[in-house]
């Protein structure tokens, strides 16, 4: 049973805000868009659909943007949220890139849309450090569904126990499991030699 790849989350794992920040806390008073009515508005009723590749997130973004900050345009806001929700955990991927030299594949397994997942991969440049990166919108699945975990298969001709989610959500870890992967809960102050044990 040989470990090949580490399938790895990125919000909560390879991005990481400080305990009790987020993205949205200032959007407000930056650029004049109320975080709960953007969850109202935008996130609960349009999101799933978003991430699960069924429409494109501008096309939802718009109306939703012109009944609560008419002034603000999708770019705008996308462009504030990209740059907020980006702050990389600079040691685990310094470790990463370790276990990457060691001979682990490494992959991105996540749930995004195509806007962001392509800011990630490109912009971020996560496409330097990560052998490949499975997201929901492409996939057509998200965590914790079984979909997910057995098309990231399909697609990497790995066997499942050939791989190992880091997650920081437990039924995400769960799932995995179910699926004959292995997997970690990542909590703060969590380790890759942790995960590796």
């Amino acid at each position: 049973m040989t470990l090949k790849a580490l399938m790895v989350d990125v919000d909560g794992v390879v991005v990481a805000h400080p305990p009790g920040q987020g993205w949205s806390d200032d959007m407000l008073a930056d650029i004049g868009v109320d975080p709960h009515r953007l969850v109202e508005v935008f996130f609960d009723p349009h999101f799933d659909d978003i991430v699960h590749g069924r429409c494109d997130m501008f096309e939802r973004l718009e109306p939703a943007l012109a009944q609560i900050a008419p002034g603000v345009t999708c770019r705008q806001l996308v462009d504030y949220w990209f740059e907020k929700d980006s702050p990389l955990d600079m040691a685990l991927l310094s470790d990463l890139e370790h276990a990457r030299a060691g001979g682990l594949q490494l992959h991105l397994a996540t749930v995004q849309e195509h806007h962001r997942a392509r800011y990630l991969w490109e912009t971020l440049a996560l496409k330097d450090r990560f052998d490949a990166m499975h997201y929901a919108a492409d996939l057509g699945a998200k965590k914790p569904h079984p979909d997910f975990y057995a098309r990231i298969g399909e697609r990497t001709g790995l066997a499942p126990h050939e791989m190992r989610l880091i997650d920081d959500k437990r039924d995400n870890v769960e799932a995995a499991v179910a699926a004959g992967w292995s997997g970690f809960h990542w909590t703060p102050g969590a380790t890759l030699s942790q995960a590796l044990a």
